[in-house]
């Protein structure tokens, strides 16, 4: 008897107050909208794009699928090696690594490869000779 009369008080309490009275709180995980990505990968599926990772790795690949934690799968990818006495240098040397899956919490930026071309870096003075 005792028991059945606290759970009717929890059911009166979650009525009243968990879910404007007229959700159960079990319910209410159902009817959570679907979380979208803030970028729209989709267009770059079956294209080439570069993507740069924490710690300073670079790789570029074609885009075969993604999802909204902008975990990436990359197809006929290739790692540009960074120079070992300077880390923020990116040699000639690159590695193939074919297909791979990015983690998203490691991806820093995204790019399309086309269209992308060195420049020289306008902040340094260039030295006439």
């Amino acid at each position: 008897m005792f028991t059945s009369t606290i759970l009717v008080f929890f059911f009166f309490v979650l009525f009243c107050f968990g879910g404007g009275g007229a959700k159960l709180w079990f319910l209410q995980d159902k009817e959570k909208k679907k979380k979208e990505s803030i970028f729209d990968l989709s267009k770059y599926i079956d294209k080439t794009i570069r993507v740069k990772f924490q710690g300073g790795r670079e790789a570029s690949g074609v885009l075969k699928g993604f999802d909204p934690l902008l975990n990436l799968v990359l197809d006929g990818t290739i790692e540009y090696m960074r120079d070992p006495d300077d880390q923020l240098k990116l040699t000639e040397d690159t590695r193939q690594l074919g297909l791979v899956v990015c983690r998203g919490t490691s991806v820093v930026l995204i790019c399309p490869q086309d269209g992308m071309e060195a420049i020289p870096n306008p902040f340094i003075q260039q030295h006439d000779g």
